[in-house]
Parts: C-alpha cells; structure tokens; sequence
C-alpha cells in the first residue's frame, strides 16, 4: 500500500470539485464534521454520507453511497479501518476517481478493491492536512 507522492496528492487537490464523506457526523465537535467544514470554506462541495443524518454542514446527507447522483472527485472515508473494504466495495460500484482513506486508517483489502476499480487510494492521510501542505 502505497499513497501517492505528495505532488501528485497536489493536483488530486487542485482538480477535485466534489468530495462524499463517508461517516460524516452532524456533530460539530466531530473530526469528520470539522475537517468537512474545512474543506467545505476551502471552496470543495461535500456530500455527505451518512445514514443516521438527514443535512450536515447544509447539504442533503445520503444513506450510502450508492444514492450519489452523479460522479464525485473524492469518496473521503471517515469510518473504521474494519469498514474500509466494505466501503471501498460500495465505492467501486460509483463514478469516483479517488478512495480516501483518513488518518489512522487502512486495509489492504479495501486498498486492492479500490485500485482494481481504478481508484487512485489514499489512505492514513488526512485531507485537510494534505489540502494545507500542498497550496
């Protein structure tokens, strides 16, 4: 498991639009919730996907990814590490150009899933970090 180099992570910033989250909680004290926001004032548009809310940070939340209208730059995964493959299953069968994984998380197998769908992984990477480090 390997995360592209740091410049690469850069233009996967600089042309991604859209980003789902998925576990994105309503709960502001939440590090989903403020790393979201972050990227939100950064000019990103987050959907959020989340069973257990109905709007977060004003958008619409989804109950998976599977309800996604469209393609989406970013799936952004906020979920345990023993959820990953699961998600990454759910995340290929969607017009996504990258799996990301947040800090503190990874799993090879949702790691394979997600290349073999042709995903660009990152994983134990914190997007608002990685959006800091490369502006």
């Amino acid at each position: 498991m390997n995360n592209p180099l740091r410049d690469e992570i850069k233009d996967i910033l600089n042309s991604a639009k859209t980003i789902a989250v998925v576990g994105l909680s309503d709960n502001p004290g939440r590090t989903s919730y403020q790393v979201s926001e972050a990227m939100q004032n950064a000019g990103y548009k987050i959907i959020p996907v989340n069973p257990n809310c109905s709007e977060v940070l004003g958008e619409k939340a989804l109950g998976s990814l599977s309800e996604l209208e469209g393609p989406v730059d970013i799936i952004n995964v906020f979920r345990r590490s023993e959820y990953l493959a699961g998600v990454a299953e759910e995340a290929s069968k969607v017009k996504a150009d990258v799996f990301w994984a947040q800090l503190g998380l990874e799993c090879e197998e949702a790691y394979r899933i997600a290349r073999e769908a042709g995903m660009t992984v990152i994983m134990d990477r914190c997007i608002k970090v990685e959006h800091a480090l490369t502006k």
